[in-house]
């Protein structure tokens, strides 16, 4: 299709080069702990696989990028390894720095978290940090895959946001609407 072929994959991208396109085009990072289906997000608002995605956590590491001209207003879209706020764990760590590189090179700032797992410690942790960041976030809650998950996913306001959006990036269900 025409629209998929508008998007091509930009994979560690110089930063002379992330500069330049950041001027013609804003920057959106999708941010959260390891599994809650950042790649999943990814390829579906990108129109293909272009992010590896497994159960396994960490195969996600560095930061992927693409430009996404098939929507009304093309953008830069940022998919990154998990975050978790305190880890031992180097690779975690490692993660954690890639995430928030994102986070700092980002105009928006996805916040994805998993309805099936529930509001985890980290969670709370993310979200206290990024109510610091003079960005716009969007705190989306992933893997909402039918009206029971969609009432338990009213745990997450617990966050004290005041506004969330319930999705299934595997299903396509509200994707669109971010």
């Amino acid at each position: 299709s025409q629209s998929l072929r508008a998007v091509r994959l930009v994979s560690g991208l110089p930063h002379d080069i992330l500069k330049e396109a950041h001027r013609m085009k804003s920057i959106v990072a999708i941010v959260g702990r390891p599994n809650v289906g950042k790649s999943t997000l990814f390829n579906r608002i990108v129109g293909e696989r272009r992010a590896i995605v497994d159960d396994m956590p960490g195969v996600t590491r560095d930061r992927n990028y693409a430009v996404v001209e098939r929507f009304d207003k093309p953008f830069i879209l940022v998919d990154t390894g998990g975050f978790e706020p305190v880890t031992e764990d180097r690779m975690l760590q490692q993660m954690r720095e890639q995430s928030l590189l994102a986070m700092e090179e980002a105009d928006v700032i996805l916040f994805l978290m998993d309805a099936k797992q529930g509001l985890t410690p980290a969670d709370n942790e993310v979200a206290a940090m990024l109510r610091r960041v003079d960005k716009p976030v969007l705190y989306v809650v992933n893997k909402v895959d039918g009206e029971k998950i969609e009432n338990e996913a009213a745990e997450f306001y617990a966050l004290g946001i005041e506004g969330m959006h319930t999705i299934s990036a595997a299903h396509n269900r509200g994707v669109r609407d971010l």
